[in-house]
């Protein structure tokens, strides 16, 4: 059995989504096969090197989960930072996007779908340079943080003068991208519009983001189930 989660935005320990979190993954790696985080586990990753106690807590509890089963992570539009040092400290494996399990699934942030964001998927080539990422890990960690808070700010305001079609994947590039691949299925995450649709290539399972409730999707043989979740009570928070 794997299971699936994605868009978490995690930004703070204390918050009931970090504290179901480590309750969830305590409860499930006791049974799954292995546990892949499809991006945006944290709100904003400045580094390897941040000492925080956000940053320190999911080393933590990622590193604990790791020695019960294998944690897999592919990186979103937030947490595009985290590196070896991180797969190194915690144990887990970083994954490329998309990625193609044996069983015909297709893991993906889903970030690169949403094609028909021009102004983002620039953005988006930028972030993911490795010019880009080594100058910006040259700088300090304040410098990286004062970076990414008046990079979030503007990214707020942008979006909210964008057409929600916009924002969501493009059909076409999805069948183009999962056909390429020879996948029978996509799980993916990013548009925080959880669902699942059907298409004359297989279908397509959307993580929601884990802002009222938490979700997963738990695949087990042929039986795939997107579930959601209270962010109190179903793991003994």
């Amino acid at each position: 059995m794997n299971v699936y989660i994605s868009d978490l935005h995690l930004s703070d320990a204390a918050e009931p989504q970090f504290r179901t979190l480590n309750a969830m993954l305590e409860q499930e790696s006791q049974n799954a096969s292995a546990i892949f985080i499809l991006g945006d586990l944290c709100e904003v990753w400045v580094g390897d090197d941040d000492d925080g106690e956000l940053a320190n807590a999911l080393r933590d509890l990622i590193a604990t989960t790791a020695k019960r089963c294998p944690v897999y992570l592919l990186h979103g539009n937030r947490d595009f930072l985290i590196g070896a040092q991180f797969a190194d400290t915690t144990g887990c494996q970083l994954l490329e996007d998309p990625y193609l399990l044996p069983n015909g699934t297709l893991l993906a942030h889903g970030d690169a779908f949403c094609t028909d964001d021009l102004e983002y998927q620039e953005v988006r080539k930028t972030l993911r340079s490795s010019r880009w990422q080594a100058d910006i890990l040259s700088q300090s960690l304040q410098a990286r943080r004062a970076l990414a808070q008046g990079m979030r700010e503007r990214s707020i305001a942008t979006n909210a003068n964008k057409a929600d079609n916009i924002m969501d994947v493009n059909e076409s590039e999805v069948a183009r991208v999962v056909t390429d691949a020879g996948a029978k299925r996509l799980i993916h995450g990013h548009t925080h519009r959880p669902g699942i649709h059907e298409s004359h290539w297989g279908q397509r399972y959307v993580l929601g983001a884990w802002e009222h409730c938490g979700w997963l999707v738990r695949e087990c043989a042929e039986l795939i189930q997107l579930e959601c979740f209270a962010l109190t009570g179903r793991y003994g928070t």
